[in-house]
């Protein structure tokens, strides 16, 4: 297995939000998301809100040992506090990477019980293990025995053949019973046979009522909701009867959303008091990226929905769209984007747009 370099290892900020009994406040969380939650995304998040929990992408256990470990877990201290997202079955290897995640920094390790895709079902992955929960108990038990850091468990409410609430109950307690005190719940059933993973995040329909049962059931077990939530208001609701939320596409597509976070959910002021200001913070790290031979079009497609909605937001996205695949594009192609978007006149104008 690989070993690791200390100076592979990010160094640790201070400034951790924290639950002091379940590790990293997950009262509100930003879901890991296949291509879309890569450092790049997750640099731009963290200048918009300080404490939203975000999340790798899914990475496989046999790409950390077999593979490169310390590209697969490259991150810079800024986006702390973040949770590495494990995709896998066997215990041993589960366990070797849940210590990668420790010693490169992270404040989480989540294991993925929720994919359907027939390339990781194959390999024992994601969202069929919801039908073998013993053997997802047992990967959980030697990952708590082998890091301090909090394990987790992202899962979808059931799968086909296994879609009964016992069957969900069964799952829930068969897990906790090996150590896990943190269930993140897609509310939705993974139609393994016939669907394909994107009709899977909008085709079986939400059954919000189940997570909620799941908290009054286990209420010593800490429960995140996941699905479909898009709003604030959405967000209030659900926390009237779980732990926290967790936002996926909607926290991708619309990043500014997030400036709204940090007051709304935590009780303090977010970084950022506009959209240019959240741009521009970023800058500094895509130079950095540029310098070590990263393509300008790698990052700057985690920047397409900054401008969501505001005048100048479309003729932003187009030029990025027309000019960063260019060989030698740089930081100049982001500045000229930029500048095709009013500026408003007080920034404090523009924060206060954040979704209520």
């Amino acid at each position: 297995m690989s070993t690791i370099s200390t100076t592979d290892i990010p160094e640790q900020t201070a400034e951790r939000p924290t639950d002091t009994h379940f590790g990293p406040s997950r009262r509100f969380c930003v879901a890991p998301m296949m291509d879309w939650t890569t450092s790049h995304y997750r640099y731009l998040a963290r200048q918009l809100s300080r404490h939203a929990l975000l999340y790798t992408e899914m990475v496989t256990t046999g790409a950390l040992i077999h593979g490169d470990t310390a590209r697969f877990l490259r991150h810079e201290p800024a986006e702390y506090p973040l949770a590495l997202q494990l995709g896998g079955s066997n215990p041993q290897e589960l366990a070797h990477c849940a210590a990668l995640a420790e010693q490169y920094g992270f404040d989480e390790v989540n294991l993925n019980v929720g994919c359907p895709s027939d390339r990781v079902q194959n390999n024992m992955i994601g969202a069929c293990l919801m039908g073998h929960p013993d053997k997802v108990a047992e990967g959980v038990e030697a990952m708590i025995n082998t890091t301090r850091l909090p394990v987790t468990v992202k899962h979808r409410i059931g799968i086909d053949g296994r879609e009964s609430w016992e069957d969900l109950c069964e799952f829930i307690e068969k897990v906790s019973q090996a150590g896990c005190r943190t269930f993140i719940v897609h509310a939705r059933i993974a139609v393994l046979e016939g669907l394909s993973p994107k009709e899977n995040r909008d085709i079986p329909p939400l059954k919000y009522d189940w997570v909620y049962r799941l908290k009054a059931r286990y209420p010593h077990l800490e429960i995140i909701i996941n699905g479909g939530i898009k709003t604030f208001d959405e967000c209030r609701q659900h926390l009237e009867h779980t732990d926290g939320v967790m936002l996926g596409r909607e926290a991708y597509h619309n990043p500014w959303l997030l400036a709204g976070v940090d007051n709304e959910f935590f009780g303090a002021p977010g970084p950022a008091q506009s959209r240019h200001d959240a741009l521009r913070a970023v800058l500094p790290f895509i130079q950095d990226e540029l310098d070590r031979g990263v393509y300008l079009s790698h990052m700057s497609r985690h920047l397409m929905g900054l401008f969501h909605g505001q005048p100048g937001g479309r003729q932003f996205r187009r030029y990025i769209s027309e000019n960063a695949h260019k060989p030698g594009s740089g930081i100049e192609v982001i500045e000229q984007a930029m500048a095709r978007v009013p500026e408003p006149a007080s920034s404090l104008t523009d924060a206060s747009t954040a979704p209520a």
